[in-house]
């Protein structure tokens, strides 16, 4: 129940997205021929008096069809209810759309969250919950596992406190190519290692990733104001780790692009919180619908931020760009979004539990 929960959680995302792009279009009186959630077989449809809706076998994508380039269409080319007659912020406001959708649906989400289950503090624990980030890093490698939590690092100690995490991750960046001591926590097990960083952009690495050793605890709100305000910064914040994460992944891409995921892996971590717990959902919700509209707002080709490009490009020359150029540009990066979104597919397949345990 709770992989279906997960996947039901991200139709809701797509949904919220393509109707983003359906109702700018129809608001403003643009023609729109079809509404799909899903890719794949039909499994349902309705025909409009202007736009055929779909629900499709498989719910992870969706799209909104525009009767522009339909041959069998019978409305004039010249009508100015076509989109590709529209002026350019007509259009511009079409295409952005659906990431306003979803960012605008995360921060409800969050209103809904904080306003229902209670406003979030933070209890902290000594030391610092540590995972190595692979089977073969150099943490692993030295006898730490998932869920460890280093309580000390040379000789001092890590207090409960937010700054556990900084104290740890300086004393190993200043140390690389010397042994650092660790004291370790696993369950009611104190261990004792030592680990030298290697050297890697100037600093010293293990290879591990370092989680706060802290438990939320929540009060109920003392007023709607609260709930706001706590759903705007929790927003911001989450927006701009999402930045921040693509930022590194452009920039540092052989360290990271082993933490690309695909639709595979996020349904795994939805089903994984709503097995603990059912509020958990709304949190996954807020954070995927804000990576759905980054993802989307990136000038690729074949996503909204491709289009917002080509937009960009026609105000500049005062013309659109050829449309067989427009269209091979359009089709090679779908191509090549397809592929990727393939081999996640794959990738995080091989890696699920019961998977791996079929090859064992």
């Amino acid at each position: 129940m709770s992989v279906l929960a997960a996947i039901t959680v991200l139709a809701i995302l797509i949904l919220v997205h393509e109707l983003g792009h359906f109702l700018a279009a129809r608001s403003q009186g643009i023609y729109v021929n079809r509404f799909s959630l899903g890719f794949g077989p039909t499994l349902w449809k309705y025909q409009g008096s202007q736009t055929e809706y779909a629900v499709r076998a498989f719910p992870l994508g969706g799209f909104v069809g525009f009767p522009d380039d339909d041959p069998d269409s019978k409305i004039s080319p010249d009508d100015p209810n076509l989109l590709r007659n529209r002026p350019i912020l007509d259009r511009a406001v079409v295409v952005s759309a659906g990431v306003i959708a979803n960012l605008v649906f995360a921060y409800l989400v969050l209103i809904v969250l904080f306003g229902i289950v209670g406003i979030p503090d933070l209890q902290y624990e000594p030391g610092v919950v540590v995972q190595p980030d692979t089977e073969q890093s150099l943490a692993y490698e030295a006898g730490i596992r998932k869920g460890d939590i280093i309580i000390a690092i040379q000789d001092k100690e890590l207090k409960a406190s937010k700054n556990a995490v900084t104290l740890l991750k300086t004393e190993i960046e200043n140390h690389p190519n010397q042994p650092v001591y660790l004291k370790i926590q696993r369950q009611q097990e104190n261990l004792s290692l030592y680990i030298t960083p290697q050297l890697k952009d100037s600093k010293g690495r293990i290879g591990i990733r370092l989680i706060e050793n802290a438990t939320p605890i929540y009060h109920r709100p003392r007023n709607i104001q609260e709930v706001f305000g706590t759903a705007a910064n929790k927003f911001q914040q989450l927006v701009m780790r999402t930045f921040q994460g693509f930022g590194q992944l452009i920039t540092n891409f052989q360290n990271t692009a082993d933490k690309l995921a695909g639709p595979v892996k996020i349904v795994e971590a939805g089903a994984k919180l709503a097995a603990t717990d059912s509020t958990n959902l709304l949190f996954f919700a807020a954070i995927i619908s804000i990576n759905l509209a980054v993802i989307n707002i990136l000038p690729l080709p074949a996503l909204d931020g491709g289009q917002l490009a080509f937009l960009l490009i026609e105000g500049l020359r005062g013309k659109p760009l050829p449309n067989r150029v427009q269209e091979n540009v359009m089709q090679t990066g779908l191509v090549l979004l397809l592929g990727l979104g393939i081999f996640l597919i794959v990738k995080d397949t091989s890696q699920l539990e019961w998977v791996q345990k079929l090859f064992q």
